[in-house]
């Protein structure tokens, strides 16, 4: 079986991020979508909001499981038994601080292979940042939050 882990913040969950997932179970038999801990960082929602924001996005597809992890994501695809880590590209900028931790998680686990995902061009303009801040100034980011996600 062919397992990916998408890890991210999904601070939140966007239609990007939704597309990308979409678009992965072509190539994989299950996503966990992996939110990390990281104690650096101030979030918008709390950890049990962004996990029921994801799973009320893919609520019909039983081959995307949810999942929280703290410590090295490499150590949780090896604890997860997942050999591929699935990440999105939205410009050359991504492409490189990607690219430059995809060889280090391969020099940590060998045997993990990062996937990359050109976002469409639609999409290559969200991000949580810009959406979190739309939210905060009480804007509709509707628009480019998943359909089934209703969030103020």
């Amino acid at each position: 079986m062919k397992k990916a882990i998408f890890p991210g913040s999904f601070d939140p969950i966007t239609k990007g991020h939704e597309a990308l997932v979409l678009r992965g179970l072509e190539l994989f038999d299950e996503i966990i979508i992996a939110i990390g801990t990281n104690s650096t960082k101030k979030y918008m929602y709390s950890l049990e909001q962004r996990m029921d924001f994801i799973k009320q996005t893919f609520a019909n597809e039983p081959r995307i499981k949810v999942e929280n992890y703290e410590g090295l994501t490499t150590e949780y695809c090896k604890k997860s038994e997942a050999n591929f880590m699935l990440r999105g590209l939205r410009t050359s900028a991504d492409f490189e601080f990607e690219r430059a931790i995809g060889q280090i998680n391969r020099d940590l686990q060998p045997d993990l292979e990062t996937v990359f995902l050109i976002t469409s061009a639609e999409l290559s303009v969200i991000s949580s940042s810009i959406i979190r801040d739309i939210i905060k100034n009480n804007g509709d980011a509707s628009q480019f939050l998943p359909d089934s996600l209703i969030i103020k």
